[in-house]
């Protein structure tokens, strides 16, 4: 009965953990870093800044956890892609496309422009969202690059920067025309023009 009471209890306080978590990824994304505020956010949740405080203690922590809250699925997905034993650039285009589907959705652009343009004026925000976004992704592509090399698939190198590169080449097309507002939206052919060209010139460079 008692292990009854504690998981309803851990239940209900995890619910409301990923609802303090959505609310705040709207708010950041509404009002930047600098304009959101522990004590806005839990107004908006109806709620007092003790108890959102007893969640998260500081405003950094929250940053942190609503972007693992905004990556965390996606990640997991983007890992199922990456099988050691399929064809490497059949498993690259489909692991790149799906980088560039999720990372050119308009949430996704806002939450990046956020992290670019208020990492100057609050460099611990800058760290976060660099930990929490792109390095994980590097890492994850890395694990899976390093083992293509230990296969003879593509040559020794570093794969921290193999992965660094690929990732680069997938973005500087339309993703980084969205960054820049030049275009408004991307079609599946512009985002398979680009990954094709990506994994192109990074099989020139690494394939063995």
């Amino acid at each position: 009965m008692h292990d009854g009471i504690c998981s309803r209890r851990e239940a209900r306080r995890q619910t409301r953990r990923e609802v303090i978590l959505a609310v705040a990824y709207q708010y950041f994304l509404e009002h930047g870093y600098a304009g959101t505020t522990m004590s806005a956010i839990a107004a908006t949740l109806g709620g007092s800044k003790g108890t959102l405080w007893s969640y998260f203690p500081s405003k950094e922590e929250l940053f942190a956890a609503v972007l693992d809250y905004a990556t965390t699925a996606f990640r997991a997905r983007l890992s199922q892609i990456l099988d050691p034993c399929g064809d490497l650039q059949l498993t690259l285009k489909r692991f790149c496309t799906g980088l560039l589907e999720r990372v050119t959705q308009p949430e996704a652009i806002a939450l990046h422009r956020l992290g670019v343009a208020e990492a100057g004026r609050f460099p611990e925000m800058g760290r976060i969202f660099y930990d929490r976004a792109p390095r994980q992704m590097h890492v994850l592509l890395a694990g899976f690059l390093e083992g293509a090399m230990d296969r003879g698939q593509l040559r020794r190198d570093d794969a921290l920067s193999a992965a660094r590169l690929l990732v680069s080449l997938c973005l500087s097309g339309c993703h980084q025309q969205l960054l820049m507002g030049w275009i408004e939206s991307v079609s599946p052919q512009l985002i398979e023009v680009d990954i094709d060209r990506a994994i192109e010139l990074f099989m020139r460079g690494y394939a063995n």
